[in-house]
């Protein structure tokens, strides 16, 4: 199974068009800088999306990915869900059937109200914390975070028993999820800030992400959801640098980073 990234980005992206910074100038400069907003396919037999960002579209173009099998929805802030009505257009024109999708019930609620027009695209089965269910012999479980009502992360398990762990929202990881995780293989993590974290309650920083990683010791650790520019500016290359103190293990995500899960 292999896993892509299709964004690593927090809610404004990088570049943002609004700011000239230097991590934003550095990503116009060299696009492989670059982040739009977060999310992930997996791809096996089945391919799996795991929420729907703004540029869903063009992230999909950009790794050539031409199905959609299964979605997955952790929750429904604008830059994971704002991208839900490319699905709309690639069920009635291409798919002609629904899209066995997986989201909370808080999410749920949501989705019915506001894409309503598309509840005949997408067959949708509540999906919580503690819940899990087969995708092409993987198991993936809803795991308890610290965000927005409703959210989860995922762990996702291989037959071979190989965990990987994807928690792009989240403060404080709650107790039992934090023992859960004790041992993964691969840990995608929440980095939105770097320096001052203006929201704790909801996201890490790039320096609490680490340490949550090795208080883990998990083997492989990305840090993803990243703002580049708050609290302080910083440019990719500094954070590579910076990481590179801790070992190898622990890496910046990039879109359209692939790996083996």
């Amino acid at each position: 199974m292999q896993l892509v990234f299709l964004g690593t980005g927090a809610g404004c992206g990088v570049p943002s068009f609004f700011c000239t910074c230097k991590a934003c100038q550095e990503a116009r400069d060299e696009p492989r800088f670059s982040r739009t907003r977060c999310g992930l396919v997996l791809m096996g037999d089945e391919t799996v999306l795991v929420d729907a960002p703004p540029e869903l579209r063009s992230q999909l173009i950009r790794e050539n990915i031409k199905k959609i099998d299964r979605f997955i929805l952790t929750h429904w802030h604008y830059d994971h869900a704002g991208g839900l009505g490319e699905l709309e257009f690639y069920v009635r024109t291409k798919r002609q059937e629904m899209i066995p999708t997986y989201m909370s019930t808080v999410t749920k609620e949501w989705f019915d109200s506001t894409h309503w027009f598309m509840k005949d695209c997408l067959v949708v089965e509540t999906f919580e914390s503690g819940y899990h269910v087969e995708i092409d012999e993987m198991v993936y479980t809803a795991l308890d975070v610290q965000h927005a009502p409703g959210t989860f992360g995922l762990e996702i398990e291989a037959p071979s028993g190989r965990r990987t762990a994807y928690t792009s929202d989240t403060g404080p990881l709650p107790e039992h999820t934090h023992e859960r995780l004790r041992g993964v293989d691969n840990l995608i993590l929440d980095a939105t800030f770097w320096g001052r974290n203006w929201m704790p309650e909801d996201h890490q920083s790039v320096e609490s992400a680490i340490n949550i990683g090795l208080e883990l010791e998990a083997k492989q650790i990305f840090l993803t959801h990243l703002s580049m520019h708050h609290d302080q500016i910083v440019t990719s290359q500094e954070l590579e640098a910076f990481l590179h103190t801790f070992g190898d293990h622990i890496h910046l995500a990039y879109d359209g980073l692939r790996i083996e899960i």
